[in-house]
């Protein structure tokens, strides 16, 4: 019998991992030829309800979610804890990793063609599922994405530096096409969702309106913003091209304390982030410092170059009455 041609390179990637993440890319290799197909295939991108936050539920969510959670019962994955699902399930009882899974990033932009993604990261798995999920960030063994756009790529860390693979489609076969990727520090470009200007707090509102006077403001350097609303595509622009990235919290109900997850989405990019130079805060506080008291909580999330997220950190520092007097002075949004 012939055997299986791997999917990926085990240069870089630690022996007792390499199973789990041969897998994930397997699997990320058929997810990409169904979202390739569009409507061509099934339908993807249909409500077909909702997950344990409430959110809607794309087809391809439940679908991902599903390919994942076969292709990885076989591996070392004792506990599997997915955005989809509302409690960890127990893979292979004798595994030693619990893997934390996003299946399908930015299903929103599913029927628009924009690029979406997989984002996971990996833990030694303790005896209590939970437990296993329920822990400081900067206890991951891994933690990575995949992202599904004009070229399917794969990034990822293990702790020792930021690798970017790309799939080479006729081969099957994720390539290594950098050790070391690193955010450039030269970007001026910021990325939020500015329709929710009027929500956000004052320090937020206050660096942003600095950005956006450009030249004639205190930053006196003109800036564009991006927002694509899919987090592995801001993700990889920021570790490609440098900027920052702000999802914070805000006073609308179920805001409070931000939209991302800590567990299947924040502490992965944290992770490839701090990995490949940058930093990511909850606006003041280090993510990878950070812990959760439930599987599915929630946290602010800025990301990028390191000195771009150590200026926003200082427009929390400030003392309310400077940061008042700061918006009142600048407050270019405001009618």
């Amino acid at each position: 019998m012939t055997a299986k041609n791997p999917v990926i390179s085990s240069d870089k990637i630690p022996e007792a991992l390499y199973p789990v993440i041969e897998s994930l890319c397997s699997v990320s290799i058929d997810i990409a030829k169904i979202i390739a197909r569009g409507p061509l295939g099934q339908s993807l991108g249909h409500e077909v309800g909702e997950n344990s936050d409430g959110d809607g539920q794309k087809a391809l969510d439940v679908l991902t979610d599903e390919m994942f959670a076969e292709g990885l019962r076989t591996q070392d994955v004792r506990w599997y804890a997915s955005e989809e699902q509302e409690e960890v399930v127990e893979l292979n009882p004798k595994g030693s990793l619990a893997l934390a899974i996003d299946p399908l990033d930015g299903s929103s932009n599913i029927d628009v063609n924009v690029s979406i993604g997989t984002i996971f990261s990996i833990y030694d798995a303790k005896p209590e599922a939970n437990e296993s999920f329920l822990r400081i960030a900067n206890e991951q063994l891994a933690g990575g994405y995949v992202i599904y756009g004009p070229q399917v790529g794969l990034v990822v860390t293990f702790g020792a530096g930021t690798l970017q693979y790309v799939l080479d489609p006729d081969a099957g076969e994720f390539i290594l096409v950098n050790d070391a990727l690193t955010i450039p520090d030269n970007s001026n470009e910021f990325a939020i969702n500015a329709s929710n200007y009027r929500h956000w707090r004052k320090p937020v509102r206050a660096f942003i309106d600095d950005c956006v006077a450009g030249t004639d403001g205190p930053r006196e350097e003109n800036f564009n913003m991006r927002w694509v609303g899919s987090l592995v595509a801001e993700a990889h622009r920021i570790l490609t091209r440098g900027g920052i990235f702000l999802y914070p919290s805000d006073a609308r109900p179920g805001y409070e304390d931000g939209r991302l997850r800590m567990t299947y989405e924040c502490a992965p990019i944290a992770f490839l982030i701090e990995q490949a130079g940058g930093k990511a805060t909850d606006g003041s506080d280090p993510i990878m410092k950070h812990s959760v008291s439930k599987l599915h909580a929630r946290t602010p999330l800025i990301f990028g170059s390191a000195d771009k997220v150590d200026r926003v950190a200082t427009y929390h520092d400030l003392p309310e009455q400077e940061v008042s007097a700061l918006f009142g002075k600048r407050g270019l949004f405001r009618t």
